[in-house]
């Protein structure tokens, strides 16, 4: 394995009484597209505020890109970017200007600020608009020129918070793209969100916090495979075969979660192992299958069975 370009061990962040952050180690890897999940108050953005030394921990240790959060806080923030929440943009000035004062700040060669400006403002779709107030846009056009100052400067590690809020499906699509191409790149993409979907298609890796607690961290798809033990097997039949096909299932395994659709019978919660006993028992009652599709357990699935046994715990 490379070595990390973020660590941390034990980092722990207390707000009085209340704990945010507890005793969180994680490893995040060069070109990785890492999904931080979790329920509002979980600890994610606290979290990102720790790695880039806006927050003192009051615990632990965290290395990112090689450097001390705290004690290299400016070093560090030059080579990272990050888009938070709600995007601090100043209205009263164009996208333009915001995007040109922003590479004033970042450091940006001074020669190459016109040629990058045009560049971000023509792939988040802001050409048309750009001489215009941000404080006149929608929403979702705030939320793109966020992005665009967000890799102006071209971080080594990008931490995007809830990146596609309020964006429609065609931007919500260009920033996906953007995140494979960063990492593509070589580049790392931390990103807190509350969309599994989007989770599930763009990450390597997720780790899911239950309040201030690492509780499960790993691939969606083997995270998947490891807490949600059970399926849904779908059975294409053939017609009027659905009827013989329950009675013949409801002596094997599975029989009380079998139930039709049209030409189909979807038996829910079957264990893998199950599933030739399934197609035996339908084989063994002369019924014709046509098709048998496994629906795989989704990284909604696993959240849920998360944070259903936290909850249980508090």
């Amino acid at each position: 394995m490379p070595e990390p370009i973020l660590s941390t061990a034990g980092l722990t962040r207390r707000f009085g009484e209340d704990l945010a952050v507890d005793g969180l180690t994680l490893e995040v890897y060069p070109g990785e597209v890492f999904g931080f999940l979790g329920h509002n108050g979980a600890g994610k953005t606290t979290t990102v505020r720790l790695l880039n030394g806006v927050l003192t921990p009051s615990a632990g240790q965290a290395r990112v890109l090689g450097l001390d959060p705290m004690a290299d806080g400016p070093a560090l923030r030059r080579q990272t970017g990050v888009l938070t929440e709600t995007p601090s943009l100043d209205e009263r000035l164009t996208a333009r200007v915001n995007l040109s004062l922003y590479a004033d700040l970042y450091g940006v060669p001074k020669a190459a600020v016109k040629t990058r400006v045009d560049a971000l403002l023509a792939a988040f779709d802001l050409a048309e608009r750009a001489d215009d107030k941000v404080g006149e846009y929608s929403k979702g056009m705030k939320q793109r020129l966020a992005l665009a100052r967000t890799v102006l400067h071209q971080p080594t590690l990008l931490f995007l918070d809830e990146p596609t809020a309020a964006l429609d499906p065609v931007a919500s699509r260009q920033v996906h793209e953007m995140i494979q191409n960063t990492a593509r790149e070589g580049r790392t993409v931390f990103i807190n969100t509350h969309n599994l979907v989007e989770a599930q298609r763009l990450c390597d890796r997720v780790g899911v916090m239950e309040h201030g607690r690492l509780v499960a961290i790993g691939a969606p798809h083997d995270l998947a495979r490891r807490l949600v033990r059970t399926l849904a097997v779908e059975f294409e039949l053939a017609p009027d075969s659905t009827a013989r096909a329950l009675q013949a299932l409801q002596a094997g395994p599975g029989a009380a979660s079998a139930g039709p659709r049209n030409d189909t019978v979807i038996v829910s919660g079957a264990e893998r192992e199950a599933i030739p006993d399934l197609i035996a028992a339908l084989v063994n009652a002369s019924v014709r299958i046509y098709q048998v599709t496994l629906q795989e357990p989704t990284l909604e699935d696993v959240y849920f069975a998360l944070h259903s046994a936290a909850e249980a715990t508090q």
